[in-house]
């Protein structure tokens, strides 16, 4: 579908936002012992957007999205959607939509996905956004599919046309048979998001991560001169990130968040839990708690950065036995997206 005039803009997530796509945990998709406490996490997730956003919630089949409407469709302000369709993981950060700005208008992009890089099947993520806009929950926005694999967790904008992306991920090989130079992403990404500059980051890396360092685990912008970033990486990320400088030439204000408490795994590997995983939704910052100690510290601390919104915790302990968290498993999209399809629920 051909994309609306003008130049593209991707928005900063702080900007507005008020659609939120996600999806429900499913029997089947590698959780084992921690399916229900995943569901009990997104639950709680669910009910702290719906206050706020719409929703539209990916399900594994029409029952169990009737059930989950009765459960919570009743809550909050925000519409809440099923969508009853093929789905690999919950990861919708990576799988679903960037929305940019053009002109005056919204631009859906479907960038490709291929599982981190063949790590996992990826086959129904790869084709869920078209799936979605066929069956009519984004209306009559414009669609534009982009044969390049990007993955919404790895892009962080200012809003003002600066992007923070991770190389390592980018310039990967297994996500693009031939990747595209620095030059050339640089390229595409003004094309496509808006990018004005390009901020390359090298360090930085969490135990037992699989996407190979997304920036939405590590550095985060809070305003387009302030960063909040992830502190005790296995590599000096508060070095590289002290080094950046901002789009007025210079040096970005810099909070760290606190480590949280080391957690394993069902077979004792470590997991990738971090608190940069928050969301920003109207009036509101969910923070990941993972039931330690330096939880109520992360919440203090984006309290300060953040101090027009409400502040929450919100449990992931769950969602991150699947190497995730709060931001992973959201898409934050503009006020007004979804539609209801003919047959659809709300």
């Amino acid at each position: 579908m051909r994309g609306t005039a003008g130049e593209a803009r991707l928005p900063a997530e702080w900007e507005g936002g008020g659609s939120v796509l996600a999806a429900w945990p499913r029997a089947g998709g590698g959780w084992r012992r921690s399916l229900a406490e995943a569901r009990a996490d997104t639950e709680a997730l669910l009910a702290a957007l719906l206050d706020t956003s719409d929703v539209l919630l990916l399900v594994p089949d029409a029952e169990s999205g009737r059930r989950l409407e009765d459960r919570l469709g009743s809550r909050g302000r925000g519409r809440f959607l099923t969508a009853p369709l093929p789905y690999d993981d919950v990861w919708t950060r990576d799988t679903g939509p960037l929305a940019v700005r053009r002109g005056n208008g919204t631009e859906l992009l479907d960038f490709r996905f291929n599982g981190w890089g063949g790590k996992y099947p990826a086959e129904d993520d790869d084709r869920l956004v078209g799936r979605l806009a066929a069956g009519g929950f984004f209306g009559a926005l414009p669609l534009r599919r982009v044969e390049a694999v990007l993955e919404g967790g790895n892009v962080e904008s200012d809003g003002a046309g600066t992007l923070l992306v991770r190389s390592r991920c980018l310039l990967d090989p297994g996500r693009n048979p031939d990747p595209p130079s620095r030059a050339a992403w640089e390229r595409l990404l003004a094309e496509t998001l808006g990018a004005r500059r390009v901020l390359w980051l090298e360090r930085g890396a969490l135990p037992g991560d699989d996407t190979d360092g997304h920036i939405d685990t590590l550095a985060r912008f809070a305003t387009p001169d302030l960063l909040v970033y992830q502190d005790g990486t296995e590599e000096d990320l508060g070095a590289e990130l002290r080094a950046l400088r901002d789009r007025r030439g210079q040096p970005y204000t810099l909070v760290p968040l606190p480590c949280p408490d080391p957690l394993r795994g069902e077979d004792g590997e470590p997991l990738p839990a971090n608190y940069c995983n928050f969301v920003v939704v109207p009036g509101r910052v969910l923070v990941p708690a993972y039931g330690g100690g330096a939880d109520a510290e992360a919440r203090r601390r984006l309290a300060e950065v953040f101090a027009d919104r409400e502040v929450l915790s919100v449990p992931a302990r769950g969602l991150v036995h699947q190497y995730g968290s709060l931001h992973c498993a959201t898409m934050t999209l503009p006020a007004g997206v979804f539609a209801a399809p003919p047959g659809g629920h709300a």
